[in-house]
């Protein structure tokens, strides 16, 4: 199993009923072999697998269909300065937090339509997991952060450089299609076109400076 989280119903074949799993997992868990993530689920430690616990891989499995976003995937893609302590994700579910052992997972909900613009799969520590692209993540982070509004332009890009420090060298190259399609589906559709102007803008001026 290495590091990717099981299910009690994996143990079942291996052990002879319900209640002898569980009283073997208890026991694992008591010993430090294995960490609860939740009712049902469980992960070996880190001790026992020899490879170190994916976050985003639990974050999945925690809540899904799910995938890592907003402030936590920008911090994975060296975006924003900031070390992220809570895994923060999307999902189709009702938003909810969750903590355990290997740390806080806070998911957002949102709709069927909105949900798969942007997805990527990454490899990590040997597993897979589904991640916000650079643009969908501040898409995310820009719908669930309450009572922002930002309708004017000074005030978009103060946002991006001075209150989330997003690195805008790499923002420039951001693929504005993606701010269109949310913006056709998603909430705060005045933000997302914001966004694509601003882009529209600052990528013209770097193709006529080339």
């Amino acid at each position: 199993m290495g590091n990717v989280p099981f299910f009690t119903g994996a143990l079942r074949g291996t052990l002879s009923g319900v209640k002898a799993t569980d009283k073997k997992l208890l026991s694992m868990e008591r010993q430090g072999d294995v960490i609860r993530l939740k009712r049902g689920i469980y992960v070996l430690s880190p001790d026992v697998s020899g490879k170190e616990l994916s976050l985003p891989l639990i974050a999945n499995h925690l809540r899904g269909p799910s995938y890592v976003s907003c402030l936590s995937a920008l911090s994975h893609y060296g975006l924003i300065p900031e070390r992220v302590c809570t895994t923060q994700s999307m999902t189709l579910k009702r938003s909810k937090i969750i903590d355990n052992k290997a740390g806080r997972f806070e998911y957002f909900h949102c709709s069927e339509d909105y949900f798969p613009i942007g997805i990527c799969s990454e490899v990590s520590a040997g597993v897979a997991y589904l991640i916000a692209s650079p643009e969908k993540a501040l898409c995310d982070l820009i719908v669930t952060t309450p009572y922002l509004n930002l309708r004017y332009m000074r005030e978009l890009v103060e946002y991006l450089e001075e209150d989330i420090r997003l690195d805008m060298d790499d923002f420039v190259k951001f693929d504005k299609s993606v701010f269109e399609e949310c913006a056709k589906v998603g909430k705060k559709k005045v933000m997302m076109e914001n966004i694509v102007k601003l882009l529209e803008k600052w990528q013209a001026q770097n193709l006529n400076k080339d």
